[in-house]
């Protein structure tokens, strides 16, 4: 979809806190044969400059991570259609109003020992989110 440079008005620390808040997002990376995607919860460095995110060893985008690579994490917020009937003059044409922030740079696979720490960050963190409830903890888990 085209995006208009005149409704880019977001300063640079919006569109981090945006990120942040949202904390879900499309991760997009060039395979092989074809672009790779998967849907992730991350988490996002005070200042929009690093982020730490886990995906299954199965995923087609962990496979594919051999060396680091430049990628892609698509932020999504609301959006809704938008009618020209609703304009008070005539010649404009439908469009779609969305917020979104595109986070770029490069991707790679950390050692085995910093996955706990991952986990147990994010589910921190989303679970927070659930406040009264008691959060969840990776220690409720076997070592299986």
């Amino acid at each position: 979809m085209y995006q208009h440079p005149l409704y880019h008005d977001a300063a640079h620390d919006q569109n981090v806190a945006f990120a942040r808040d949202r904390s879900f997002g499309t991760l997009m990376i060039n395979g092989a044969a074809e672009p790779l995607a998967a849907h992730i919860p991350f988490q996002l460095s005070e200042d929009g400059t690093s982020l730490e995110a886990h995906l299954v060893r199965s995923n087609p985008i962990v496979r594919a991570l051999r060396n680091p690579q430049n990628a892609v994490l698509a932020v999504s917020g609301g959006d809704g259609y938008i009618s020209p009937d609703w304009y008070e003059e005539d010649g404009y044409v439908p469009t779609w109003n969305y917020v979104a922030v595109h986070l770029r740079g490069i991707v790679q696979v950390d050692p085995p020992e910093r996955l706990r720490g991952v986990l147990e960050r994010t589910s921190d963190a989303m679970e927070a989110r659930l406040l009264p409830k008691p959060i969840w903890k990776l220690d409720k888990l076997t070592t299986d």
